[in-house]
């Protein structure tokens, strides 16, 4: 068993998902259909119109995607015993793109899967057996990601509408944190007040475009009755309209573009969406870093409310890089995630699945249309983003300090925490999200040598 609860064992047709989903998303790479890396999407356009190479844009891949990789996508997995999409998807991205032949991707992208499920148990059993047992400290990471992903609604509101309006957000949050600990003592104390949170974000900014959708039309009026066109000078209306969507016409050409080719595989992109609902439902994999621990905790409800509520933060990001670079997302807007953890059935999961991501690629003119006319809700989502990274980010420093003291006491958090600064000292070689996990990793593997060599004793219990 792992640290989290969960078996690293998997069962035949969880490892028969596992290494099938990964040849096809390593072959959808290799189409450059679509990417699991964000960053890595709007390189994709040049790849796609011939301006950039294979090895070009692979070299990009793995640069952007080798931190969160071994860094972070490796140690969540071995600490939790969930897989999740930085170990799945992530080297898929890189194998399909590397692959010079069609044929070749989804064998090794097949080949990264079976890796991965055959491969984890006996690394996480040898790990569990050293002196030092590491993958079990990290489980200290769980209370921090859990509660303070929690914040992540408050520190948007508060970027985004000022600090009356994100402390107000913080009281309510914090009310409701302890309301459902007293009250509903089961259930993931963070759910309800993540939900309240985000809607409140949603209300204000929806309010925000709606007062000056309804201040332009006013504005609009005022000027037809008094004859006088906004930018004083040649007649407002027809010619106004023809110049600025001339002006708009190539950006809404690329787009247009981009969401034919994205339909013209529809059903590739159905059979991903109905294999990654099916991973989901099967309750061996995380679609993030506080949903991973959940699962391991066999809260599946909670992961699901948690990941719903991310779905928010990317939307527009996902929506606007697909449209502009041709190539969507693996995991679409990840709505499959939450519908995959509720359903009971894996035949639900498959034709669930298939069915959202018809409906996500069928819908992406209409989402980009939509977000154009909604300037504050799409700049919700670039704020909810960077507050879900920046909570984040400290919740897993804060535990990854933790899992030290836990191996090693004063020692392991000079050597995790060192390894850190080092880290930033030298630039970030690897990304900040992923340095302290892997601070861990590397502190654990050190400190076994030095309780080898006699120099360490462990810390007792």
């Amino acid at each position: 068993m792992s640290a989290g609860g969960h078996s690293l064992d998997f069962s035949l047709a969880q490892k028969t998902t596992v290494i099938l989903l990964c040849a096809l998303t390593a072959l959808i790479s290799h189409l450059a259909l679509a990417v699991f890396n964000d960053g890595v999407r709007p390189f994709m356009l040049d790849f796609i119109q011939g301006r950039s190479t294979r090895s070009a844009t692979t070299a990009v891949s793995f640069g952007l995607s080798a931190g969160f990789i071994f860094g972070l996508g490796a140690p969540m997995a071995l600490s939790t015993g969930v897989l999740n999409p930085w170990l799945l998807f992530l080297p898929t991205d890189v194998l399909g793109l590397l692959s010079p032949k069609k044929w070749l991707a989804p064998l090794l992208g097949g080949a990264w899967g079976a890796l991965v499920v055959f491969g984890l148990n006996g690394a996480n059993d040898v790990a569990h057996d050293l002196p030092v047992d590491f993958l079990t400290a990290m489980q200290q990471m769980a209370t921090p990601i859990l509660f303070l992903f929690t914040l992540f609604p408050v520190l948007a509101i508060t970027r985004q509408f000022g600090k009356l309006r994100g402390g107000i957000a913080g009281i309510v949050e914090l009310a409701l944190v302890i309301l459902t600990m007293k009250l509903w003592p089961d259930v993931f104390p963070g759910a309800a007040a993540m939900a309240v949170g985000v809607v409140m974000l949603i209300g204000f900014a929806t309010a925000k475009d709606l007062r000056q959708r309804r201040a332009d039309r006013e504005e609009k009026a005022a000027e037809q009755r008094s004859g006088a066109p906004a930018g004083g000078g040649g007649p407002a209306g027809p010619d106004a309209a023809v110049t600025e969507a001339e002006l708009d016409d190539p950006m809404r050409s690329l787009f247009s573009a981009s969401a034919t080719r994205l339909r013209k595989h529809l059903p590739l992109f159905m059979l991903l969406g109905a294999g990654v609902c099916l991973l989901a439902q099967m309750h061996v994999f995380g679609g993030g870093e506080a949903t991973s621990f959940l699962i391991a905790k066999e809260d599946y409800s909670g992961a699901a409310q948690v990941d719903f509520y991310r779905v928010f933060g990317f939307i527009p990001l996902i929506a606007t890089t697909a449209l502009a670079s041709g190539a969507y997302a693996i995991a679409g807007f990840t709505f499959v995630y939450p519908i995959g953890y509720l359903l009971p059935s894996p035949w639900l999961a498959l034709l669930a699945g298939a069915a959202v991501f018809a409906v996500e690629v069928l819908a992406l003119s209409w989402i980009g249309r939509m977000l154009g006319r909604l300037p504050s809700v799409r700049d919700s989502s670039e704020h909810l983003r960077n507050a879900i990274s920046e909570s984040l980010w400290l919740a897993i420093l804060f535990g990854s300090l933790l899992a030290a003291n836990t191996m090693g006491g004063g020692l392991g958090i000079l050597i995790v925490g060192g390894l850190y600064l080092l880290n930033e000292a030298t630039g970030r070689v690897v990304v900040r999200m992923a340095a302290a996990p892997a601070a861990v990793l590397v502190g654990g593997v050190l400190l076994n040598l030095l309780y080898w060599l006699d120099l360490f004793t462990p810390v007792k219990g």
